[in-house]
């Protein structure tokens, strides 16, 4: 069998009609998923990609599907695709946001189906408290988990950014402490287990954070960074991920390819950092 060189990691937030950022529509998703599965891509669990980190062989087509925040329209939309096609994905929960309540409908069931805003409207109703409409529930995390399409891990318990909400840098740090024991002790009381893959809120880290991170038990971070390899005895601390744009199979066979390519992987990822140095400053 021939073995992984590096393991893509697809980082996707929303899947739901309402387009807007962030957002893969359910058909391109079925497109996406469906397309890797013809292709005989493996998804990994964290666990086995704990394991190729550490050095251990995975299969050659190896992926890691994430997911950010924890929105309605992943148990509405994504589920039901992964389910039908084989595929597993992981999913960073906002633990503060997760609500109470019964399973609602999800594709395929043939109930009407809850309304999945787009990101805008999502983030402009957990601003306002009303983190029921658009987040997911724990009877929904647990149903995913139970038919094995999606497990769970910590993306803090409230997605801040300490570090721009903070007066001083020793109250971030305080802040954040408190965020990864609260996120932590949310899990193991709703699922029973905590595990050591964590994600960063809005993709923002510096040493101090990760050193933080690494003390409260976690050691597998994922950043937003695009520009890089997941490689055998790679680095668990900085984990590179991907967006997923809201385009179909061809898309998304051909950008994982280039993520994991020995020799075209690196050469693209440093021409886009270095498209990346041309935009304007803010």
């Amino acid at each position: 069998m021939k073995t992984a060189h590096c393991v893509p990691v697809l980082m996707y937030h929303h899947v739901s009609p309402s387009a807007g950022s962030i957002t893969t529509s359910p058909q391109n998703f079925e497109s996406q998923i469906s397309g890797l599965a013809r292709a005989g891509y493996h998804a990994l669990s964290t666990q086995e990609f704990a394991g190729f980190l550490a050095g251990k062989p995975v299969p050659e087509k190896s992926i890691l599907i994430t997911f950010d925040d924890g929105y309605l329209d992943n148990w509405v939309h994504a589920h039901p695709v992964l389910q039908r096609h084989g595929m597993r994905a992981v999913l960073f929960l906002i633990t503060g946001q997760i609500g109470e309540g019964q399973a609602r409908a999800c594709a395929g069931q043939g109930d009407t189906l809850p309304v999945t805003p787009d990101h805008l409207q999502c983030k402009a109703l957990v601003a306002s408290g009303l983190t029921d409409p658009v987040m997911l529930r724990w009877s929904e995390v647990l149903a995913m988990r139970a038919a094995g399409t999606f497990e769970f891990h910590s993306h803090t318990h409230t997605h801040t950014r300490w570090d721009l909400a903070s007066a001083t840098r020793d109250e971030a740090l305080t802040h954040l402490t408190q965020e990864l024991a609260l996120s932590r002790a949310t899990l193991q009381q709703k699922l029973g287990e905590v595990s050591d893959h964590f994600c960063w809120p809005q993709g923002y880290f510096d040493a101090g954070f990760v050193r933080l991170a690494q003390q409260a038990g976690f050691k597998y971070l994922y950043t937003t960074v695009a520009h890089g390899q997941n490689l055998a005895g790679g680095d668990p601390a900085h984990i590179f991920r991907f967006a997923v744009r809201n385009r179909g199979s061809f898309w998304i066979r051909q950008r994982t390819w280039l993520a994991s390519h020995p020799v075209i992987g690196p050469l693209y990822n440093r021409w886009k950092s270095w498209k990346r140095t041309l935009r304007p400053q803010s």
